[in-house]
């Protein structure tokens, strides 16, 4: 009896206890890590590059570095890696340590806290394939580089209509010299020849006898190779094409000074302190050209991101290939990316698009604003005719030839300047102002696959020859009849009520390295119709180095909703930079933008869409893997996931249906739903902050917004199988969530009744006829009784994908196919919702068979109520609820979402891509009360803590009185809203922060109160059984 007693008294504290612990991650080993079976070990000792708040001697930095981390601790932790390259001579801002992995984070630490050090970063490995993408290493062998050029006929790509094409077409036309082609013999026959231009070829080297070179000025070597030699032969074909000498294969400036920095191995392979000191030393030593033929995906690698901007901040000219990872959208490379340097893309002997070479728009800006043009020109790059490794010449092609191209015709206009005046008036800004002034536009693609368009040497002669240092914007147009070249914007008319439309244009200022704004820059209608455009404009707040940017936010006023039209006007802004060297005032210079905008009348809501881009995450910086686990060259969602990126194709096909489709970089709060018939939300991978989903569950039900959701894998087992060691970052990567975040969108789809599991599902079916892919997508779980589900045959491949990298192959998977829900369709009060577990279909990036079909069908119903007889046969319909008694996928507790989300940790607010009204708030009927939200699986430092609220919803009189019209009209209305209401919270009155909390915490305290009375009780009762017995034995003992 006592130990029952004691039992039932530690109840209460068991409770409560249960109550604090987190929940469990669903992760069978707990972490994601570095533990788990298969894994390779890092290295005992890692290298890592510190850099420096200012440039000093070696020496200076070893002595400093010596001096602070002197404690014993730390001593024999790490050393310093001795850098002998031609860069040694002269001052460093960085140095390479090598620390001992067993006290990495404790010496990362203790280097970062020093007063003279700026940041610390792995010494990233760069690995290049040169020849194929094929070639392109796999997870662990470093950063990501595209493949830059091949030989002979074109391996076999990915494109966006199919799993694999054969390229194997070959040119029916006779191949030209490429000089001949842009006309350089007419510069020749004026005496200019690249004389006295300094370039700088980062490559894999070239020899010093070779017969096609007359001017070889240095050969450098920067790897840990004993060479100065081209064992490739990439290094040395780059060289010709700029300033070779041979007539079979003659470069555009065969007098140009030609300066080799080796910095590729043999086996391909870089690291980034190679390519700092190799950076810092043509700084140094004064080059004026640089060509850089290697791209990656990754524009936050901040060591080589910066030096970029630090190399043309020192007037080198950089030019730089796109990639060759078209013809995706959203594919450009880093660093061609960058406004200052110049990318180039390629093009065919047919003024053709090269269907290798990638397309824009830049990413950086997403999601809260839009992308920059990219490429800046296009050039020939099929079968470029150029140097052999030792004699004679061969075919290459690919960006990565295209980019000599370009910068051969850089070198050859920079000698057309006279050499006293080069530098005062050549600079990045000024040579991207000629080329792309003086490119001509070709007329099929559009200003995301050909930049300015074809490279044309000698109009951006004449534009050199004479010019003065001015600043420009580009494109200098926008126009919305011109298509396809204004693709996307010429695709779709603006209308009053629209979200703004966001046009980033780059400015470039060739009057000086560094430049501002001078005032607000400023809208100038036409016509008096004009003012029906509002504008209103964000811009850098410093032109540096020599670029920045200028975006317009475009917005049809309400009173224009029934106009329909042509608004033309221009936007002018004064750029000025401080007075130069001899100089007594500054520099000014004044920029226009002209813009023809087509507006219409504000259609009818059932077409019009909103796609929701705030909620999706991208690689960089996060580790978000790819949606199809099919695909087995391709690790990272890197593509942006944009309307008009990897989903443009889907753009253009609602285009074609009448649809008219605007973008929400901000939460969900930041829309007003009564404008819209359907909420597009596809392959989406970020939290939701509590407002968004009060909001998006009143939207439906009370104002009878539709939802169109595409869901994709999310499965912790086979995301942990994933990890694997960088060797460039020298740490575990891990995904930060699956294909989608199905543990977000649950709790999102929750107050309807809704759920997604954690399957992984492939395989094929027919509706209607409609033949259909599904890959790698989840099953639908949970879903309410009166709504329709359609279930399928699909392997389920959840086990499978568990090997090291998550690689489904479904033809020798030994799964079975079973039946799966995957398509459930529902009205919700007024409102209607459909769910379908995978996007792949819609995703131009790895798309097998699109399910276009499929969409129309479920837009037709979310916007304007319609019912096709197939989907919504009586055979679909639950006459009962659907619940699989399973565990719910949860989130992964390993990982510090934070880092990468614009949720978790940050503050609800509507940013600059809303509407004017509600830019800067929490958006429409948010009260300004809240914080930041966090998950409660991740335990964050106090310093970065913050606590979990909800944040209260306005619950005016005439709120309420609408919901109970709605309630008793719509019993749909009244039955989700039961799913709600918790603990006697019926009248449907807005939970507040302590309701919540109390809420939370109820049912713990009150199974421990009564675990406590009945203790108490117990005892009692005990007590009292021991004064009888102690009363009957007393009056035994006198009785006897």
């Amino acid at each position: 009896m006592e130990k029952r007693l004691a039992y039932v008294a530690l109840l209460p504290v068991l409770l409560l206890t249960l109550r604090i612990l987190p929940l469990p991650s669903g992760s069978p080993n707990g972490s994601g890590g570095a533990g788990g079976e298969g894994k390779t070990l890092p290295p005992p000792a890692s290298r890592y590059v510190v850099r420096f708040l200012e440039y000093r001697r070696a020496e200076e930095h070893r002595e400093y570095l010596d001096g602070e981390l002197r404690g014993a601790a730390l001593a024999a932790s790490w050393r310093w890696v001795e850098r002998r390259n031609p860069a040694a001579a002269f001052p460093t801002d960085f140095a390479v340590l090598e620390i001992r992995d067993a006290h990495r984070e404790a010496v990362v630490a203790a280097v970062r806290a020093l007063g003279r050090v700026r940041d610390v970063h792995a010494d990233a490995t760069y690995s290049r394939s040169v020849l194929s993408a094929a070639d392109r290493p796999p997870p662990g062998r470093g950063k990501l580089f595209t493949a830059m050029s091949f030989e002979g006929e074109e391996e076999g790509r990915e494109t966006a209509n199919s799993s694999s094409v054969t390229w194997g077409r070959r040119l029916l036309l006779q191949r030209s010299q490429v000089t001949s082609l842009f006309g350089a013999e007419r510069l020749w026959g004026k005496g200019f020849t690249g004389k006295k231009v300094k370039m700088a070829i980062f490559d894999t080297g070239i020899r010093a006898d070779h017969p096609h070179f007359r001017n070889i000025k240095e050969r450098t070597n920067w790897t840990n190779e004993d060479t100065l030699n081209d064992n490739l032969g990439h290094g040395t074909f780059v060289a010709g094409v700029i300033a070779g000498q041979d007539a079979e294969c003659p470069g555009f400036a065969p007098d140009t000074e030609i300066y080799a920095f080796r910095v590729f191995t043999d086996a391909q392979i870089s690291y980034t302190s190679w390519f700092l000191d190799a950076f810092n030393y043509a700084i140094t030593i004064g080059m004026d050209v640089l060509n850089l033929s290697i791209g990656g995906p990754d524009y936050l690698d901040l060591p080589f991101v910066e030096k970029v901007w630090e190399l043309t901040a020192n007037n080198i000219i950089m030019v730089s290939a796109i990639g060759n990872d078209g013809p995706l959208y959203g594919t450009l490379n880093n660093p061609a990316d960058q406004s200052d340097v110049i990318g180039v893309g390629g093009i065919d002997y047919n003024n053709h698009i090269a269907s290798f070479s990638s397309r824009g728009m830049t990413t950086w800006e997403l999601p809260h604003g839009y992308g920059r043009v990219k490429p800046d020109v296009v050039a020939y790059s099929r079968d470029i005719i150029g140097s052999k490794i030792s004699t004679g010449c061969k075919t290459l092609s690919g960006t990565s030839v295209a980019s000599p191209v370009v910068a051969g015709v850089v070198c050859l206009l920079f000698s057309v300047i006279p050499e006293d005046k080069r530098k005062s008036v050549l600079n990045p800004a000024a040579m991207k102002q000629a080329l792309v002034e003086g490119a001509s536009k070709l007329p099929g693609p559009n200003m995301y696959e050909q930049g300015a368009g074809k490279l044309d040497l000698w109009q951006s002669y004449e534009i050199l020859k004479n010019y003065q240092p001015r600043a420009s914007i580009f494109p200098t147009t926008l126009d919305f009849t011109d298509c396809p070249y204004f693709w996307p914007f010429c695709r779709q008319p603006m209308y009053a009520g629209a979200m703004p439309v966001i046009f980033n244009a780059t400015i470039l200022n060739g009057m000086g390295v560094i430049g501002y704004v001078k005032d607000q820059p400023l809208w100038q209608p036409s016509e008096d119709i004009g003012n029906l455009l509002s504008v209103h404009f964000t811009y850098s707040d410093v032109i540096w180095p020599w670029t920045g940017y200028l975006a317009l936010h475009l917005q049809v006023k309400d009173e224009g909703s029934q106009f329909s039209g042509i608004i033309n006007g221009n936007v002018t802004l004064t750029i000025y930079t401080p007075a130069a060297h001899g100089e007594s005032s500054p520099r000014t210079s004044t920029c226009v933008l002209y813009l023809k905008i087509k507006v219409v009348p504000t259609p009818v809501r059932s077409k019009r869409i909103l796609w929701d881009q705030y909620h999706n995450i991208k690689y960089p910086s996060g580790y978000v893997p790819r949606d199809s686990l099919n695909v087995h060259n391709d690790i990272l969602d890197w593509h942006g996931d944009h309307l008009h990126t990897n989903f443009h194709i889907l753009f253009n096909m609602l285009r074609d249906a009448g649809y008219y489709i605007e973008t929400l970089g901000s939460p969900l709060t930041c829309f007003d739903a009564s404008n819209y018939g359907t909420l597009l939300m596809v392959d989406l991978e970020d939290e939701y902050f509590d407002e968004e989903i009060q909001k998006l569950r009143d939207d439906v039900i009370h104002k009878g917004l539709g939802i169109a959701l595409f869901a994709e894998w999310y499965h912790v087992d086979t995301m942990v199988k994933m990890t694997f060691f960088d060797e460039n970052t020298r740490s575990w990567w891990t995904p930060i969530t699956g294909g989608a975040n199905i543990p977000a969108l649950n709790e999102l789809l929750a107050p309807f009744g809704i759920a997604l599991g954690d399957k992984i599902l492939t395989g094929d079916f027919s509706i209607n006829g409609e033949q259909t892919h599904y890959a790698s997508g989840t099953d639908i779980v949970q879903f309410p009784a009166g709504g329709f589900l359609h279930s399928f045959q699909l392997q389920e491949n959840s086990k499978s994908a568990q090997d090291h990298i998550g690689t489904i192959d479904p033809e020798n998977s030994q799964e079975k196919n079973k039946l799966s829900s995957i398509l459930g369709m529902m009205e919700a009060g007024e409102g209607r919702i459909a769910v379908y577990g995978d996007s792949n279909c819609l995703d131009s990036s790895h798309m097998v068979t699109n399910c276009y079909w499929l969409l129309r069908k479920i837009l037709e119903f979310t916007g304007d109520r319609v019912k096709d007889p197939v989907l919504f046969s009586k055979a679909a319909q639950l006459k009962f609820p659907v619940f699989e008694n399973i565990h719910q996928p949860s989130r992964r507790s390993d990982v510090n979402f934070s880092t990468y989300s614009t949720v978790i940790g940050k503050e609800l607010i509507c940013h600059q891509d809303s509407r004017f009204e509600v830019r800067g708030t929490k958006g429409y009927g948010v009260q300004p009360t809240g914080t930041t939200r966090k998950l409660p699986e991740y335990q964050m430092d106090e310093s970065s803590s913050s606590p979990n609220v909800t944040i209260q919803i306005p619950d005016s009189r005439q709120d309420k009185v609408e919901r109970l019209q709605i309630n008793l009209s719509t019993p749909d209305a009244a039955k989700f809203d039961d799913k709600r209401d918790y603990f006697g919270f019926i009248g449907h009155e807005e939970v507040d922060i302590g309701m919540l909390m109390a809420s939370q915490w109820m049912v713990p305290c009150l199974a421990a109160t009564a675990c406590l009375m009945l203790y108490l009780s117990c005892r009692v009762q005990q007590k009292r059984r021991r004064r009888r017995k102690g009363s009957v034995a007393s009056r035994l003992t006198s009785m006897v």
